[in-house]
């Protein structure tokens, strides 16, 4: 603690003394100018290059496909009364299609889970890449 000298209070001196403040900056900038010469890489390499899609492209989203199962097995695509065979062949059709469009698989609260797995078995079978569950949100009590 430093003590003032010059007048006759005797107390402590209410000066920052930066003489420290001021050495540890100086050490701190020899530092970064010889380590920064050094981070910079020797190895000289071409990167490849990116290809962006174009943002027209960008918008064209495919329409999702809404197949709908009931506990009886029942299918529908997009509303529409559908059997099994119907339905591999418009899935191979969809998978096919580019961009592809997503699939969203819709189940009774009460279809088993072996009839979703059938589904979802068949239409990766025929290609299909995005496929989704789709469910309701659990209302709070």
């Amino acid at each position: 603690m430093a003590f003032s000298a010059g007048d006759n209070t005797g107390g402590p001196m209410a000066e920052i003394n930066v003489t420290p403040l001021v050495d540890v900056m100086l050490v701190l900038l020899i530092i970064f100018m010889i380590t920064t010469p050094l981070m910079s890489n020797k190895t000289q390499i071409t990167l490849p290059q990116v290809n962006l899609v174009n943002k027209e492209k960008a918008k064209l989203k495919a329409t999702p496909i809404q197949l709908s199962v009931k506990e009886d097995g029942s299918l529908f695509w997009n509303d529409e009364p559908i059997t099994r065979d119907i339905l591999e062949s418009r899935l191979s059709s969809a998978a096919q299609q580019q961009p592809q469009p997503p699939l969203n698989l819709r189940g009774d609260a009460t279809t088993k889970m072996r009839t979703i797995n059938e589904i979802t078995k068949i239409a990766q079978a025929q290609g299909m890449l995005d496929i989704g569950y789709v469910a309701t949100k659990e209302k709070n009590r």
